[in-house]
């Protein structure tokens, strides 16, 4: 697929996806939608071992093009579900389950859905200039693509109900107090970081990430016990992996270990 409005490269077990809309602050259009899932698919085929997804220009992500939006009078009420059913939903289930990590590093503003994709990532960067909007408010709509759901689980039901209800911009360095994100970097070691990262995950256990990750997700809905079930099972799998031999015998050898992601 010849795409228009990301860009995708695969690199030493890297993919690298960058939001390429930099003129409308990377907003999602339809067409950016299936290049970033045709993208998505191709990870997977790729055997990717660790995805950097970024945004190209002065922002990560507006959020919704609002140009695609005909409200005039004469234009039939817009179906908002039926653009997340088909779009945004499969969007963030889609980033989720990646079997890799998923880093995002999120240069100026993520606003609206462009907030909620960078919070389906595993790891979040963010240059110390950037900022997170829940801006639903301002169009008199409900949160969405995800957002209700990690706001409250990641920064507690005051905090997501202040930002959520009031729209006012969080600036990265109060995202990384509150827990929002990972961690808040100078604007211009932000794609330095990024890339330190990506390169470590490339070269680490990625069918033992992939469980983690599953673990750490279910976990919010899971009493202890199926949570204790679930960790058995995955220790169980990813005991009969190469990568627990090799790590296990570059412990005694006392050595780096050499991981395959198998």
């Amino acid at each position: 697929m010849n795409y228009q409005n990301i860009h995708y490269s695969l690199a030493g077990g890297i993919a690298r996806i960058t939001l390429n809309r930099p003129d409308k602050l990377n907003a999602f259009n339809t067409a950016m939608h299936g290049e970033l899932q045709d993208a998505l698919a191709r990870i997977r085929q790729d055997r990717a071992r660790v995805l950097l997804l970024s945004g190209a220009g002065r922002g990560f992500c507006a959020g919704q093009d609002l140009g695609e939006r005909d409200l005039s009078p004469a234009a039939p009420p817009p179906d908002l579900g039926h653009t997340l059913e088909t779009l945004y939903n499969p969007l963030i289930l889609a980033l989720r389950a990646l079997p890799l990590p998923v880093i995002c590093a999120v240069n100026g503003v993520a606003a609206g859905a462009g907030a909620s994709i960078a919070l389906a990532c595993d790891i979040v960067l963010a240059a110390r200039s950037a900022s997170f909007i829940q801006s639903f408010c301002k169009l008199g709509l409900v949160p969405d693509a995800g957002a209700t759901h990690a706001l409250p689980r990641r920064i507690g039901v005051a905090r997501a109900m202040g930002l959520a209800l009031l729209g006012d911009p969080l600036p990265a360095q109060q995202a990384e107090a509150w827990g929002l994100i990972w961690k808040c970097v100078d604007d211009d070691q932000l794609m330095a970081e990024a890339e330190k990262l990506a390169l470590h995950f490339s070269t680490a256990p990625t069918q033992g990430l992939a469980l983690t990750k599953q673990a750490m997700y279910a976990s919010a809905d899971h009493t202890l016990q199926q949570q204790l079930n679930m960790e058995r099972d995955f220790q169980r799998e990813i005991g009969r992996g190469k990568d627990y031999r090799e790590g296990v015998s570059a412990f005694k050898e006392k050595r780096a270990p050499r991981f395959t992601g198998e």
